[in-house]
């Protein structure tokens, strides 16, 4: 698991919720005005994940306004970018007297060097979204172009976008499945996508260093290989032909990531395989119907690859697996 710090209201006496929530994102994020209808007995709740010289923090709350003000931009700036993305509900940022709504598809950016006000929630429902904190020094773009980013309406639905918010909302779920040391590691997987959706979004991506350009451009292969690991004739040629690359230049890109293009299919798809198996909710569907749905259409070569891959075959794999969880 991450490290990380956990916050949630009702460890306080209610009068202490909302100043002790106000305290963390202050800390988190930078120092903030809050107000809030519902601050006599407040609702929160956050994780604060370190990737290092990033943060992550999925978050819970009751409707709230933060305001970033031009006396607390002098008395403390922190130099960051801040990435919502909300799950449920809107937010509403206004900037300079302009008001723009972003919801589960978009990602709102605050700039902690511009004013702004933020309205999250509304009168009925807690809102649930995930916060990214990214120091504008990471991001190897020309200042003036960060100058332009909070008023840019970014996509979470495609490109890189759609990959920053799906790492995003998986972190959200639970970290579980990564080591203390993985943090500093994510965190440079989030720069490099959050830089290259920027440079994008300004059609500057040649202002991009070009290990950021390589770095993005295997996540958005790797990514795209996730979502047709179930095509028996995903290649390395139609790979690189989605991607408007060279096969030759596939094969470099996945040697200084020390593996091999056929290879890292290959576990991809045996693990996706291993953790269906392993699913209570799939216990009743036929091994071949799995084999196939993971990339392997004949029966035989399913078995084949997974005993050499795990060292037993997948119905006896199953077969652990269900009694484990009996």
């Amino acid at each position: 698991m991450l490290i990380e710090r956990v916050f949630r209201s009702e460890d306080l006496s209610p009068a202490d919720r909302f100043d002790g929530w106000r305290e963390l994102v202050g800390r988190t994020h930078a120092p903030l005005e809050l107000r809030s209808d519902h601050r006599a007995d407040f609702r929160a709740s956050q994780r604060v994940l370190d990737l290092g010289a990033v943060s992550v923090w999925p978050t819970t709350f009751q409707p709230v306004c933060f305001r970033r003000t031009p006396k607390l931009i002098r008395q403390s700036d922190p130099e960051g970018l801040h990435i919502s993305l909300p799950l449920s509900g809107a937010l509403r940022a206004v900037r300079g007297g302009e008001e723009a709504v972003y919801g589960p598809d978009s990602l709102c950016v605050v700039d902690t060097s511009r004013p702004v006000d933020v309205h999250g929630g509304d009168d009925a429902d807690l809102h649930t979204g995930v916060g990214l904190e990214v120091p504008k020094a990471l991001l190897p773009l020309p200042r003036n172009q960060l100058d332009r980013v909070a008023r840019l309406r970014l996509s979470a639905q495609d490109g890189f976008g759609s990959l920053l918010g799906q790492l995003l909302t998986q972190l959200a779920r639970g970290t579980d499945s990564y080591q203390p040391s993985d943090g500093p590691r994510l965190g440079t997987v989030v720069v490099d996508l959050l830089s290259a959706l920027i440079a994008h979004a300004l059609d500057s991506d040649n202002s991009l260093p070009p290990e950021t350009r390589r770095q993005a451009l295997v996540l958005r292969i790797r990514a795209f290989v996730q979502q047709h690991l179930h095509d028996p004739h995903l290649t390395p040629r139609t790979i690189a032909a989605a991607h408007h690359i060279s096969t030759s230049y596939l094969h470099r890109l996945f040697q200084e990531e020390d593996d091999t293009v056929a290879a890292w299919i290959r576990s991809q798809r045996l693990e996706r395989a291993r953790r269906a198996l392993a699913d209570p909710a799939m216990y009743a569907t036929p091994l071949h119907t799995i084999g196939a749905s993971c990339g392997f259409p004949r029966a035989s070569d399913f078995t084949r690859a997974f005993r050499t891959a795990y060292g037993i075959p997948p119905k006896e794999y199953r077969r652990q697996a269900q009694h484990v969880t009996e």
